[in-house]
């Protein structure tokens, strides 16, 4: 089901360098297309305690791969060569203004969910925290504790929310003695290797009742304009090589659509989808649609490299340079208003079941 998707709130604020990319793309689509958006009308559209693992604090400062990649990124070492994704201070800056788009979506939510006063919540895959901070901040009574394999979170935060470094893909050693309310899950397509036995932890580690939610973006891209993007497009080559490789890792990237059928295989139960229609580029006329697509214009120009570099070299071979030459040709349609750009945001939330009671 598809949600409206006109929006008039505002979210936490992204970087100043982000802001002033998003006012400069913004100032050049003034006045929209003259039908840009009308496919939109009417549309569904004190200290923390951090817990490390040691494992997981192995840094590699320049990642080099067997075809002798040296792309100066900061990549996380997990034993092998399963995660793609850098997590230096670049990416830790995209995924705070991921964090911004995904409020703007939301209409400056932080949840769908239907949660009212949880006492306990479990954010897996946390980043760089902001979204947990937040949640922290706006249920101080709640206990938040945020997991993620690279401790890049700030070591200083609310009392009522704690970080811990671990891998999400081994056994969860919570306390089971102390359930969850509510795990958020947000952007973790391509970084999971069995999806059911994670959300089948994720139903153990909940309280009967208790809820989980997914927030995610396809990696997948459309065109309003007739016809949609040609197969010549360099967007399409893109999204297709990229799909590819990332199955060799044996962690699809674009996955948004599969997560309700895991949670059900897992025994969740009330399951809910909305996948809403967001632009890329500020080419609809809504002024708060644009904004979220001047953001999301940003976001895709800072993610391509960071998502492409370790895919295409380790899993097709490419070289550096032939990724460049392909990433040039990507962003310049990527910023090419008049191809009317869009992908969908998921949110899907399920329910343990009252009756199950697992130790």
């Amino acid at each position: 089901m598809e949600r409206d998707a006109h929006i008039d709130v505002q979210a936490s604020a992204p970087t100043p360098r982000h802001a002033a990319r998003v006012l400069k793309i913004q100032q050049g689509a003034q006045g929209g297309l003259d039908d840009a958006d009308s496919g939109y009308e009417g549309s569904d559209t004190s200290s923390i305690t951090t817990t490390l693992r040691s494992s997981a604090l192995n840094y590699t400062q320049v990642f080099v791969p067997p075809k002798n990649l040296n792309n100066g990124r900061r990549y996380q070492r997990l034993g092998t060569d399963a995660y793609a994704f850098p997590n230096d201070e670049q990416e830790q800056e995209r995924l705070d203004m991921l964090h911004h788009i995904f409020r703007l979506v939301q209409g400056g939510r932080l949840h769908t969910a239907p949660i009212d006063t949880p006492q306990r919540v479990l954010d897996i895959g946390t980043g760089t925290g902001l979204w947990a901070l937040e949640f922290a901040d706006e249920f101080p009574a709640a206990q938040v504790f945020a997991v993620d394999l690279s401790p890049i979170q700030p070591d200083m935060t609310a009392p009522n929310c704690t970080f811990i470094i671990d891998d999400l893909e081994q056994e969860w050693d919570y306390p089971q003695s102390r359930k969850f309310h509510y795990i958020h899950q947000r952007s973790l397509s391509g970084s999971i290797g069995d999806w059911t036995r994670m959300y089948r932890q994720a139903l153990t580690s909940l309280e009967p009742g208790g809820w989980i939610e997914i927030q995610e973006f396809e990696v997948w891209f459309y065109s309003q304009v007739p016809g949609g993007l040609p197969e010549d497009s360099a967007i399409v080559k893109w999204q297709k090589l990229v799909d590819e490789a990332s199955l060799s890792f044996g962690r699809r990237l674009n996955y948004a659509s599969r997560f309700e059928a895991h949670l059900e295989e897992a025994g969740f139960v009330g399951i809910q989808t909305q996948r809403i229609k967001t632009p890329i580029g500020a080419w609809p006329k809504d002024r708060r649609l644009r904004e979220i697509g001047a953001y999301l214009q940003v976001q895709m120009n800072e993610a391509l490299e960071a998502v492409t570099l370790a895919y295409l070299t380790r899993a097709l071979g490419w070289s550096e340079e032939e990724i460049h030459v392909l990433l040039a040709d990507v962003r310049k349609e990527f910023n090419d208003r008049s191809r009317l750009l869009y992908t969908y945001c998921w949110f899907i939330t399920g329910r343990k079941p009252e009756h199950v009671d697992n130790h």
